[in-house]
This record gives structure tokens, sequence and C-alpha cells, in this order.
């Protein structure tokens, strides 16, 4: 057995910090840098987000979220009615996202009543923003009219070819040119 000095020797004492609160004192130590890192970090990321939504606006604000979560609701409720009468066609109409199908629609109409729905002069086909319908204009007496088509005065039977879906976004799309009746 060998009497030499151990080869770690104890550590001397840290040093510990000057005050003394509820009995315990703090060692004196500087923060881990993996602390510190994530600490400034955290304040870097902090400053970019509220930079990207408040400065640069690159990031939509909540209202707008939720505004847009809540057409998407209305829009998969009116999408699922099994009935469509008036007042459900008129709500498509109001809806941005049926209008703007329906606006895509549409194209297969503007031969003949043109892209402004004003009607083309020589086709006979009328114009679809005034107040006069000859056909009825309630939004049922349109959908049936695209349905049905006229062939008295030369527009085409639509409904085997268009299918419901997307002659009830076309009937969106020329309501929406219109303003509701008075409740």
């Amino acid at each position: 057995m060998s009497l030499e000095p151990h080869p770690n020797p104890a550590p001397e004492a840290e040093p510990l910090r000057p005050h003394v609160y509820d009995g315990i004192q703090e060692y004196n130590k500087k923060l881990p840098n993996w602390w510190l890192m994530t600490f400034y970090g955290a304040i870097v990321f902090a400053v970019g987000y509220w930079a990207c939504y408040q400065w640069w606006k690159a990031l939509p604000d909540e209202a707008t979220v939720v505004t847009r979560e809540l057409a998407k609701i209305e829009t998969k409720k009116l999408a699922a009615l099994a009935t469509l009468d008036d007042a459900s066609l008129w709500q498509m109409s109001r809806n941005a996202t049926f209008v703007k199908a329906g606006e895509a629609v549409f194209q297969n109409c503007v031969a003949c009543h043109g892209a402004n729905l004003q009607g083309v002069v020589g086709t006979g086909a009328p114009s679809l923003v005034d107040s006069v319908w000859i056909h009825g204009g309630k939004p049922t007496d349109v959908y049936n009219t695209i349905t049905k088509g006229v062939a008295a005065k030369g527009m085409p039977t639509w409904g085997p070819v268009l299918g419901a879906k997307k002659i009830t976004e076309v009937t969106a799309f020329v309501m929406s040119h219109h303003p509701p009746p008075a409740p």
C-alpha cells in the first residue's frame, strides 16, 4: 500500500454568490452554452414570427384564417343540401367558392350570353343581368331553365351534359349578379 497522494485531489470549493435567500446560497456559475443558445434562439424566433405577421404581412392574421375556415364550412354545408330551394340557391350565390366554380362552368354559355351576361346580338339569348326574366327570375326557375333548356329559343338541354352540381354552380354565378330579395 502506497502513501502517495490521490491522483484526483478534491476540488476546491466553488465560489458562492454573496446573497442568501431563504437560507439558500447559489453557486456563482455561468449558464451552460446550450441553454443560452436555446434562449437566444427563442428570442430571434419570436422577433421573426412577430415581423412576419406585423411588418411584412407574410402570414394571414387570425381573423382572415377564421373567416376562410367558416367559408369552407359554409360551402360544405351548402354542397351537402339534399334539396335545392330558392333560399339555398341565394346563399350559394353569395358564397365565393360556388360563384367562382360557376364562372368557370359559365364558359359554356359565353357564346350566346356573352362574357358580361349581357347577351350576344344575333343569338337571341337574353341578358342575364337585367330585371326582366322570360322564364322566371327565381333561382329555382333559372336552375330549371338551365337543366331543361328552351328548345324553342335555341337553348340546349344542359342537364345531362353538366350534371346537377355544375348547374347549381352556374345558377349561383348568374344569381350573384342580382340583389337577393328583401325578406
